[in-house]
């Protein structure tokens, strides 16, 4: 078995700064300057960078902006030169949103087509691969599992008609209005049976719903241990049958919040359930207690490396407020982080699994 330190290491790329503060290139050399392998491209950076290919007037509506299939392809394409230029690999496009279990007929056509433009985009990027987050929004949705099973289904016959077949991440979100834990999005991805369909672990997500409480002061569900050691023991006795369909994995903590999150935080946003609160502005990577993380991510990474086997692309994605912080150092310091997280957990990790 590969030592964990061969794997291939990739950072999300709005992880290194967000898209409306931080230009593509500054993150891109910053990736590279750290020693990372890749990165997972975020739309929201193409869209931004998307910018330098339309008029003054097209750049104030970004929405707009999105459905510009040639501006978004040249930005793919540019992105995927500067990744060239930066020796990055492009892993991933990510994420197409809001998609499975959509009720109406025509809202579900609209993201078929634009699932077109992603896949335009992701082979102008240079990948194979489009991350599916799974649907945030109850309204106008539906969390019968069949009708998720025939969505994802059909984007994966779309993907296995191009050349080369373009494959499809589906995530878990702990946040997602059905589909909320990895075993439901392993059931999916299990039932769609189909070559290019393949689901993605984050271990924010894992640990957020089953074991982390942002609205206490411990941070911790009362049963958080407990549901989380039946999880990974789902996850253990998955084994081979998972491993195989894992196509990456993320790495990512949070900080305990103090005070904890109530309607009189600063992080509160009524439109937002408090996992996402969580995510947007408090996510960390691992290994950093420095900063407040807690979380047992370590747990879940030794089931995935240790128990499982896993030994494909690990990725770094997080999110926080400190990525909308102005400065040329933010992209630098968040790689750095980034890559020192990484060189952290294999020293707990690397010596164990590979005397198995």
């Amino acid at each position: 078995m590969n030592p964990l330190s061969k794997l291939p290491i990739v950072i999300a790329s709005m992880s290194l700064g967000r898209a409306a503060v931080h230009d593509l290139e500054p993150k891109l050399a910053a990736a590279q300057e750290a020693g990372f392998d890749g990165i997972e491209v975020f739309w929201e950076d193409l869209v931004y960078h998307a910018k330098n290919y339309v008029s003054s007037k097209q750049r104030e509506d970004l929405s707009a902006l999105e459905l510009n299939e040639e501006a978004m392809v040249k930005s793919a394409e540019q992105c995927k030169a500067l990744c060239d230029k930066h020796g990055l690999s492009v892993l991933v496009l990510q994420p197409f949103t809001n998609y499975d279990g959509l009720v109406d007929k025509e809202k579900h056509e609209m993201m078929i087509a634009k699932m077109g433009v992603f896949i335009k985009v992701a082979k102008a990027l240079g990948t194979d691969m489009i991350q599916i987050p799974s649907q945030m929004d109850s309204a106008g949705t539906t969390g019968e599992i069949d009708k998720i099973i025939q969505d994802i289904t059909e984007i994966g016959h779309l993907g296995l008609r191009e050349d080369p077949p373009i494959r499809f991440a589906y995530e878990a979100l702990s946040w997602g209005a059905h589909v909320n834990l990895w075993q439901q999005a392993w059931e999916v991805v299990d039932r769609v049976n189909l070559p290019n369909v393949g689901t993605v672990l984050d271990t924010y997500h894992i640990l957020a719903n089953v074991y982390g409480d942002p609205t206490r002061s411990s941070g911790q569900r009362e049963a958080g241990p407990a549901d989380l050691a039946m999880s990974l023991n789902e996850m253990s006795r998955a084994g081979p049958n998972l491993v195989k369909k894992i196509f990456y994995i993320q790495l990512s903590d949070a900080e305990r919040l103090d005070p904890p999150l109530s309607p009189s935080h600063p992080f509160w946003d009524p439109e937002m359930k408090t996992r996402m609160m969580w995510s947007r502005n408090a996510r960390l990577f691992p290994c950093e207690p420095e900063l407040g993380g807690y979380l047992p991510v370590k747990d879940v990474a030794k089931v995935l490396f240790e128990d499982i086997g896993y030994r494909g692309t690990v990725s770094l994605e997080v999110f926080s407020r400190s990525m909308f912080e102005p400065g040329e150092r933010v992209p630098e310091e968040h790689a750095q982080r980034g890559m020192k997280s990484w060189r952290n957990m294999l020293s707990e990790l690397e010596t164990k699994s590979e005397s198995k």
